[in-house]
């Protein structure tokens, strides 16, 4: 059986949504995770493999289709030490639905440097559980079906903040996923790891998602450490700390529009 891959490219920068890519609100949208990865990697591809992707800044316009999305970048400086560039996404039909911008850095050699020790979640001890990213407000099949996940010994999966181990299907069926673009699937995830109120009873989609990674990812499972606030009116953060099986590798933040679910 050929594993399952977020998009297929069916002509020369034309990016089709797969039924892994399908977001939770609507049948006809992408989560904006697998569309993450999409953006990340066309600016890897625009900065060059010498600089790595340290902060990627993403605002969501409208609903991401997965009938079709282009991407365009336009570098905006380019030193020796950094490249910044800015990002679009349009539809099939040129309209706008995403914008953003990235910074690369130069990588160097320096050793053994002093830095700040933090428990990290022990992924040798998780155990499988429950999806936890089924929620959905249509029956298609979608994002958190295909995504395998893990859990710490003792993680209570009700409301509130929580950490899992995750492990997300690649981009396309062509090529390997770089490591940044590999973890951006669990960086949108925040909001939907650690929701307050499920989503048939609340909705708290995210209208940005800014992933700040000081640490290349290494291997295919990562956790996220997620904490959700949200707000009497009516706007809530997102905010997670990402981690591989050696330690932490960034954060990704997540500003929120709450809403009551018709009943």
């Amino acid at each position: 059986m050929t594993a399952p891959v977020y998009f297929t490219e069916t002509e020369p920068g034309l990016f089709v949504g797969n039924d892994p890519a399908r977001g939770p609100w609507s049948p006809d949208h992408c989560h904006a995770g697998p569309v993450t990865g999409l953006v990340a990697r066309a600016a890897e591809a625009a900065a060059g493999p010498d600089k790595m992707l340290t902060r990627l800044t993403l605002d969501v316009l409208k609903p991401l289709p997965l009938a079709g999305l282009r991407i365009t970048t336009e570098i905006t400086r380019n030193s020796r030490t950094l490249t910044t560039t800015r990002l679009a996404l349009h539809d099939d039909e040129g309209t706008l639905c995403l914008s953003g911008t990235s910074m690369h850095l130069v990588r160097k050699e320096l050793g053994e440097v002093p830095t700040a020790t933090v428990p990290t979640p022990d992924f040798a001890r998780a155990r499988p559980g429950p999806a936890l990213l089924v929620g959905k407000l249509h029956d298609q099949p979608a994002f958190g079906q295909f995504i395998e996940m893990a859990y710490p010994e003792g993680e209570d999966l009700g409301p509130g903040p929580k950490t899992v181990w995750m492990k997300a299907p690649y981009l396309l069926a062509t090529e390997s996923p770089s490591p940044i673009q590999a973890i951006c699937p669990l960086a949108d995830c925040g909001n939907g790891i650690s929701w307050n109120e499920p989503p048939v009873r609340f909705g708290f989609m995210n209208t940005d998602l800014t992933l700040q990674i000081h640490r290349e990812p290494q291997g295919d499972w990562f956790a996220a450490e997620a904490v959700s606030h949200w707000q009497p009116n009516g706007i809530g953060m997102s905010q997670a700390v990402l981690y591989d099986t050696a330690g932490p590798v960034g954060m990704a933040l997540q500003t929120l529009v709450l809403h009551p679910m018709a009943k």
